[in-house]
Formats: C-alpha cells, sequence, structure tokens
C-alpha cells in the first residue's frame, strides 16, 4: 500500500492508518460535497416507491460504466437488450460487469469478517468459473481447480495477468509493474486488516483505498479493473453512505473518462499526500456523477408517472 495509507499489518494496535488520509487537502470538501450529493437523490420523492427500480437501473449503468473503463464501451441500450456474451473480449467484459453489480451488494456481512474471501468470489464471478451462481459459502476451490487452478483465488508466482480475456483481448487499461505474488498476498493481507478493524476515516476514503490497492496490485489473473470497482461499490453500500446503491460510482468514473482515471491512478501509486488525495476526490467526484446519472432516471420515472 502506498507511504500515507501504511499496510496494517506494520501498524501499532488501535492505530488507523486511513484517518489521517481524510484531512488531507481537498479531501473533507470532497466528502461533504459527497454526502450531501447523495442526501439529495436519496430525498428524492421517487424513493419512496420505486427505489428498487432506481437500483436495478443504477445496476445496469453501473456494469456498462465499468466495462467502458476495462475496454468493452457499449451504448446502455446494446448493454440493456444483450443475453449472450460469448467468446469476444468486449462480450465477456459486458456479461462480467453484469455479474459483478448483481453480486457486490450479497457480499456485505462477509466483506466485514473475511475481505479477501469476497474478493476471490468477486473474481470467480467475474471469470465465470465453476460454481458462480452459488452463495460465498460455496467456497471458491472446487471453481479454481476447474478454471486451471486460477480462478477465484489470488495469482502465484509466475502466473500471468491477462486482464480481459478472449481472443481480441484489449490493452489493459493499468500498465503499471505488476507486484510479485509475495507482495500481493502480504498486501492484501494488511488491506484485509484495514477492513475488519475499522476505521474512523470517511466511506469515501475507504472504497478509494480499497479501490486504488486492488488497482495495484492486479491480484488475479484476469478482470481486476473489473473486481477493483465492484469492491469499490461494495464499501459504499456497506458503509452505509449509498446502501441501496443507486450512486453508481462506475457511471462517474466512465464519464471523467479513461486517461483522467489512470492519471489520478497515478497519484495513488506515488503514494504521496498530493497524489492520494487527487485520488481520493476523483473517486468522489466519480460518485457525484453517479449521483447525477440515478437522479436522472428519478425524474425519468416520475415524469412517466405524471
Amino acid at each position: 500500500m502506498s507511504t500515507t495509507a501504511p499496510n496494517a499489518s506494520s501498524a501499532p494496535r488501535g492505530h488507523d492508518p486511513l484517518a489521517a488520509l481524510g484531512s488531507l487537502p481537498g479531501v473533507p470538501e470532497a466528502v461533504d460535497s459527497v454526502r450531501k450529493a447523495v442526501d439529495l437523490v436519496y430525498g428524492h420523492r421517487v424513493m419512496r416507491r420505486r427505489g428498487s427500480e432506481v437500483t436495478s437501473e443504477a445496476a445496469l449503468r453501473a456494469a456498462r460504466g465499468s466495462a467502458a473503463l476495462s475496454g468493452a464501451d457499449w451504448a446502455l441500450e446494446e448493454v440493456r437488450r444483450r443475453s449472450d456474451f460469448g467468446a469476444a473480449s468486449d462480450a465477456l467484459t459486458v456479461g462480467a460487469a453484469l455479474r459483478l453489480t448483481a453480486e457486490a451488494g450479497q457480499l456485505l456481512s462477509i466483506w466485514r469478517q473475511s475481505p479477501v474471501r469476497v474478493l476471490a468470489r468477486l473474481h470467480l464471478v467475474a471469470a465465470g468459473g465453476a460454481g458462480a451462481g452459488a452463495g460465498v459459502g460455496a467456497g471458491t476451490g472446487v471453481a479454481a481447480e476447474v478454471a486451471g487452478e486460477t480462478v477465484g483465488r489470488p495469482r502465484l508466482a509466475g502466473e500471468p495477468v491477462v486482464e480481459t480475456p478472449g481472443p481480441d483481448s484489449p490493452k489493459p487499461l493499468i500498465e503499471a509493474p505488476l507486484p510479485a505474488a509475495d507482495e500481493v498476498a502480504g498486501r492484501l493481507d494488511g488491506l484485509s486488516e484495514l477492513v475488519i478493524a475499522g476505521s474512523s476515516a470517511p466511506a469515501l476514503v475507504t472504497a478509494a483505498v480499497v479501490h486504488g490497492e486492488l488497482l495495484a496490485l492486479r491480484p488475479f489473473g484476469s478482470y481486476n479493473g473489473l473486481v477493483a470497482r465492484a469492491a469499490e461499490r461494495v464499501v459504499l453500500i456497506g458503509s452505509g453512505l449509498d446502501p441501496k446503491s443507486i450512486c453508481p460510482s462506475e457511471v462517474g468514473h466512465a464519464e471523467l473518462g479513461r486517461a483522467a482515471y489512470v492519471a489520478a491512478f497515478d497519484g495513488y501509486l506515488s503514494g504521496t499526500p498530493d497524489g492520494m488525495a487527487a485520488w481520493i476526490t476523483h473517486c468522489g467526484r466519480a460518485v457525484e456523477l453517479g449521483v447525477r446519472e440515478s437522479t436522472a432516471v428519478c425524474e425519468a420515472l416520475q415524469r412517466g408517472a405524471a
């Protein structure tokens, strides 16, 4: 993890490594702006009677946005109408993103107890491995064995990362050097300890760190970007900031663009206070744009009901 957000395994007992990130320049303002935006959309009159419809639409748009960042930039209506997500790389990516948005909200209680287990589950679901339709309690061992022992678990030494599988796999969005497998294991353990210990840091800060750390590690053999954004979603839902999952940050990340996403992530990789602040505020802006999207959905539903 970055020098600003140290590995929990090396922190003194009772220390809260994430708390200091909440006071970095621009971060308190971003946290406050996100909180106000979320409160406004949750207060929309449509949410009282048609909240489940807004949640479903937010999930669809989140999947489209996350897939777009991974190189599968389909129109929303194409994502909505398609049922075949076959062998082409873009179709596989969209299918993976749809499965992940459907799964994320089901994993909250397990996330608080075993984040690594949830991450393995998310990768299993993304990769469409055997048993992907079963609950987390089914485990991942059989599926990993069926899929060549690479699906549903962090990569081992010497195992490659093909971010987007398929015959026409695009160039990966994140091209930073891959950490070695032993470093990945140690940093995942540290991230897990941070989550389990809890933090006084705002939900936006925790979500941004989880997202950034998974992008940095790319712990799985594929679909790491999709898994990182799904994990951000899990944190935002589980923290209580967005309990109904109607604020799709993935939409905002896609709207801000791939170049801005990579530039902000470079700030996370730098580990500097300014770089970390830039990444967290970028994630905050993505949530606000997701809120704007769902507000537009509420307005459309309201007009349709009038």
